[in-house]
């Protein structure tokens, strides 16, 4: 018979695997390739990211890596921008790539008959060969070259043609700057290439993410028909049921810690990837807190994790010279919770805001 595991060891083992139940001694490299990239559609949530996750982390850790190109910012798992490693980079885009002209034909369909994705992925080729280009000017160029098109269209159709890497300044701490656009080949001055497999992906997401279905893998990634990836896999791992039914892949050796291990409050930021990352969330998101946390634009609002389950939202706002960190509790907090909660706030004020003269956090009473 198969095992049962139930939704809190389910919690547990996830929260382990994404450096969430202590935080880990790694570096910045090996954090984001553990992780397999950390969603980066914004510029600065994979800072609080990597802060949550690892001891000792330093906004310069992550930024020195963009500087000397060893992580890239790059649309990769569902069509969406990610940070993840040079050589992740290189060996994931090619996955990917069916995936990425799939979401914008999808996303774009009435803008786009007669257009040919590959005669504006060879113009943009040209285009960021010259000089790495602004998406806007990207964007502008490729609309002179289709006249009467789509422009936000002809830039997704680039992007999913071409790797297109975002370069500094955006995205480097205390900086700002324009998304600025060139092929991973030229960053990096290496070419793609296909050493990694969808099996080896799969099995990297369960180190990542498991235990999981196949559901929640193609949920994860974007990608279609893993099951029969999955069953090519099967003897090579161990199998569960979870509380609905659904059957559930490990790799063997994969920590599984029990429902009894504390799970320490815990930041998370805007786009996190444990919240994206399951086709059934309800391990770290009850189903009520879906709509407290995903707006109608896309947005997904940084979380609190109160005993490994979103328990509130939060948000830094400067009032004056004071940093000022509220927080919106979906439940009542106990004393201790609450305690916990302020404890980690003000960690998390003197990571995000060191500058400010003055600190201050703001529990907010709890709708009726």
């Amino acid at each position: 018979m198969t095992p049962e595991l139930t939704n809190r060891e389910c919690n547990r083992a996830t929260l382990d695997r994404q450096l969430l139940l202590r935080r880990a001694d790694l570096d910045v490299l090996a954090a984001v390739e553990h992780l397999i990239g950390l969603q980066a559609q914004a510029p600065f949530p994979p800072y609080t990211g990597l802060w949550t996750r690892l001891t000792d982390f330093r906004p310069a850790d992550l930024a020195n890596r963009l500087l000397d190109r060893s992580v890239v910012r790059i649309a990769l798992m569902r069509g969406t921008v990610h940070l993840v490693s040079a050589a992740d980079c290189l060996t994931l885009r090619p996955l990917h790539q069916s995936m990425l002209e799939r979401v914008v034909r999808t996303a774009h369909r009435t803008h786009l008959d007669g257009i040919e994705f590959a005669d504006v992925a060879e113009y943009a080729r040209t285009l960021v060969d010259e000089k790495p280009r602004s998406t806007t000017e990207l964007a502008t160029l490729l609309l002179a070259r289709w006249p009467g098109r789509d422009r936000q269209a002809l830039l997704n159709v680039a992007r999913s043609g071409l790797p297109l890497v975002q370069l500094p300044p955006r995205a480097i701490w205390g900086r700002s700057g324009q998304a600025t656009v060139t092929t991973a080949q030229t960053w990096l001055d290496r070419p793609l290439h296909s050493t990694s497999t969808l099996d080896a992906l799969v099995l990297r997401y369960l180190a990542a993410f498991g235990p999981a279905s196949v559901a929640d893998a193609q949920k994860w990634s974007g990608l279609t028909r893993l099951g029969e990836i999955f069953d090519r896999l099967r003897p090579d791992l161990i199998t569960f049921r979870a509380e609905t039914g659904a059957e559930l892949f490990d790799l063997p050796d994969a920590p599984r810690p029990g429902p009894d291990i504390d799970a320490p409050v815990r930041f998370l930021p805007d786009f996190d990837n444990i919240l994206l990352s399951h086709a059934d969330p309800s391990r770290i998101m009850p189903a009520e807190h879906r709509a407290k946390l995903f707006t109608v634009n896309g947005i997904i609002r940084a979380a609190l994790l109160v005993d490994g389950r979103t328990s509130g939202q939060w948000q830094i706002t400067r009032e004056a010279k004071t940093a000022v960190l509220t927080i919106h509790p979906f439940g009542r907090l106990s004393t201790n919770d609450k305690r916990q909660v302020e404890k980690e706030g003000a960690n998390l004020l003197a990571f995000a805001e060191d500058k400010a003269e003055a600190q201050a956090i703001r529990i907010l009473p709890v709708a009726d």
